[in-house]
This record gives structure tokens, C-alpha cells and sequence, in this order.
């Protein structure tokens, strides 16, 4: 069989997303779709009226979703990014403190760490998940790192690194045993950002349930979704009802006084954005099933390419696929991709600008980020909403 080259590809690439949405003029990169018992749900917790951080939705979502996930407990939270905040500030992170990540991700990760003012530190992701590369991180802490009793420092800053944040990019998971292994052989806590990975594992187990804490979103673009919304997951019991007990305020349990005991934050998520999480999250092996039937439609079709790459889940794992993506050969025909795609009504999108080049985050340490920059360059999304 002939492979389709560049001069000729857009047009059937385009051609090709809308065959697999008909209906759908532009082509979105990823809808939401309430397709099951939400409206229901929503009339319901409106009708109760628990609108707020307060009802059964609540704390429905949370005894659903930990059981979906096989952990102890769920804490939902307004956001993902809350979420994370909040996680690592029950993993011990503190004011100068510093915390590894990726420098590819979205700007979420990092921001969660500044406000708990501590600051990232970047480290190079593997080609081939995506995500926090074991061999970079390897090799960045045996140059810079040193043990003081039981905590892992930084040598050229002299600031202790506090944990360590993988994110399972798209949903492609993270290579988490080795990350692990080394955490745990620096004493660094691990804090997943499951964010774009609900329904993803590695063998059979689910991404966000690793490390100390992992976190989830269902933001109004992810596979389940309830517009906001996020969760810290967990098996430790302490860390989970800390973190019950700093999304509601740190208020103290009393009938009727108003006693905050430490300082708390306003985000647990409102019983209305739980409605729709309920409804969803029973969708979602349906869901995933249609994102692995269009990420097969998609390999098939770029298989037959010899310019790009369709992204297939790292071996071992299973992808929730929740943003299909490909590789190119070089920038300009990303761009080029990218803008004729785009002219056509098919919303594709490049993947994030690196962490490293935000000007907030230009100064903060960062190893060899040749991976990052190289994939930064080839990455394209392309549209992924399901279409069941």
C-alpha cells in the first residue's frame, strides 16, 4: 500500500475527522456530552436545595468514585487544580520548599506548586509515555540532590525537595514503578496529577492511586465532566479527612458556632457540580470504550502516513486516550497541520508552551529538557470528544 505523504494528507485528514463527526460543524477538540441521568440528577439536588458544598451528591461522588478506582477515599474539590494544591500541602509541602515536575504539562501543575510558595523544579519527560522521564530524574538527583536525616535537599540551592509531581499526559501513564523506586530511595512523597487520566492503568491498576495522593479533574473538556470540579484520592485515611477538613474552611464540626481551627480554603465542590459528576461517572466504561474505538480509528488511518505518528499507550498500560495526538516530523509541519486544519473547521490544537519558558517559571531549576523541547515542536491534538 502507497503511504500518503504531506503535500497531500491535509485534505484527507480533514476529510477523515469529519467522516468521524458528521454532526459536528466545527469539529470540537473535546465536548462534553450529558447523555445519561443528568438532567435527572441536576433537578433533583435543585429540588433538595442542596445547591451548594452541602448534599448527597457530595458525598455520593465520593464513595462512587473511590470504589471505581479501587481506593480508600475520594475528597472532591471545586477544581483540579485546588485539589493538587491542597494535596501537596498535606504531603508537607512548605513555604521555600521545592517540588520536581515535568516541564510538559499544563500550567496547573506548576501553579499548584507556587501556591503553596514552594518552587518547581523540571526534569525531562520520556518520549515514549509523555510524562516524568526515571532516567532524567535518575540522573538529576545523583548530581544535585544529598540526603539530610530524612528528607532529600537540593545541593545548589540548599532547599529541601518536598515531593515530586508526575502527570500522566492525555491519560498516557507515567512510568511509575521506577519513579517510585527512586522517590522512595530519596524520601520524596509522590503527588500523581491524574488530571487527564481517570480510567487510565498501568497493568491493572489506576493511575492516581501510586503515590502519597493523586488527583483528578472534571473540567468541562475531560472525560467525565461536571463543569468544575476535582478530587484528591488517596489510601491514607489521615491525609483524606486533613483534606475533608481544609476544603470546607478547617471548619470545626458544631451544631451551630462558626470555629475555623488553621487556615482552610473554600472548595469543596458544590452538591450541583456533583449531580452531573454521579451521572457521568456511570457513563464512563462506555466512554472510555468509544475513546479506545477512535484512537483504533486514528492509528489505522495514520499508519498509512509517512510524515507523522499517531501516539499509542506505553507498553503494558491502558490509555484512557482522552486527547489523541500526533507526532510530526518537524515544526513547520505542525504548524502547517495546525493551520489547515484549523481553516477548515477541525479544532486542533499544539500541545502546551514548556513550563521553563513562562516567565513566571524562567528562573526555577530545570535539567536537559531535550525530550520536552523536541516533542513541544511535533505534538498536535486532534479532536477527541466522544461520540457515544
Amino acid at each position: 500500500m502507497t503511504k500518503k505523504t504531506s503535500s497531500n494528507s491535509f485534505s484527507e485528514i480533514i476529510d477523515f475527522i469529519k467522516s468521524l463527526y458528521p454532526d459536528e460543524n466545527p469539529v470540537p477538540l473535546h465536548a462534553p456530552r450529558f447523555r445519561g441521568n443528568e438532567k435527572k440528577y441536576l433537578l433533583d439536588a435543585i429540588d433538595s436545595t442542596f445547591v451548594s458544598s452541602v448534599g448527597e451528591y457530595v458525598n455520593r461522588f465520593e464513595r462512587d468514585l473511590a470504589a471505581y478506582l479501587s481506593v480508600k477515599r475520594a475528597v472532591v474539590t471545586v477544581n483540579g487544580t485546588a485539589a493538587l494544591q491542597v494535596a501537596l500541602r498535606l504531603t508537607g509541602v512548605k513555604a521555600g520548599d521545592e517540588v520536581i515536575t515535568q516541564p510538559l504539562t499544563f500550567v496547573a501543575t506548576a501553579n499548584a506548586i507556587a501556591y503553596n510558595n514552594a518552587g518547581p523544579i523540571f526534569i525531562d519527560v520520556n518520549r515514549n509515555t509523555l510524562g516524568l522521564c526515571p532516567d532524567a530524574l535518575e540522573q538529576f538527583l545523583d548530581q544535585n540532590a544529598e540526603k539530610r536525616g530524612t528528607s532529600a535537599f537540593n545541593k545548589t540551592t540548599g532547599n529541601r525537595i518536598a515531593a515530586m509531581v508526575p502527570m500522566h499526559t492525555f491519560g498516557h501513564p507515567c512510568k511509575m514503578g521506577r519513579l517510585i523506586d527512586l522517590a522512595d530511595q530519596w524520601n520524596i512523597p509522590v503527588v500523581e496529577d491524574a488530571a487527564e487520566s481517570i480510567g487510565s492503568r498501568i497493568s491493572t491498576r489506576h493511575c492516581g492511586t501510586f503515590g502519597k495522593a493523586g488527583v483528578l479533574s472534571f473540567n468541562g473538556n475531560k472525560t467525565i465532566t461536571c463543569g468544575g470540579g476535582g478530587a484528591i484520592i488517596t489510601n491514607d485515611d489521615a491525609l483524606a479527612d486533613r483534606a475533608k477538613h481544609l476544603t470546607t474552611t478547617a471548619k470545626v464540626n458544631h451544631p451551630w458556632e462558626y470555629v475555623h481551627d488553621e487556615l482552610g480554603y473554600n472548595y469543596r465542590m458544590p452538591n450541583l457540580n456533583a449531580a452531573l459528576a454521579c451521572a457521568q461517572l456511570e457513563q464512563l466504561d462506555e466512554i472510555l470504550s468509544d475513546k479506545r474505538d477512535l484512537a483504533n480509528a486514528y492509528n489505522s488511518f495514520f499508519s498509512e502516513t509517512d510524515w507523522c505518528d499517531f501516539f499509542r499507550e506505553p507498553d503494558g498500560c491502558t490509555s484512557n486516550y482522552w486527547l489523541n495526538a500526533v507526532i510530526t516530523h518537524d515544526k513547520k509541519q505542525r504548524d502547517d497541520l495546525l493551520k489547515a486544519t484549523n481553516d477548515f473547521g477541525v479544532m486542533t490544537r499544539p500541545i502546551w508552551q514548556l513550563m521553563s519558558n513562562l516567565k513566571m517559571y524562567k528562573k526555577c531549576q530545570k535539567g536537559d529538557l531535550q525530550n520536552a523541547r523536541w516533542l513541544q515542536d511535533r505534538i498536535v491534538n486532534l479532536p477527541s470528544s466522544v461520540r457515544v
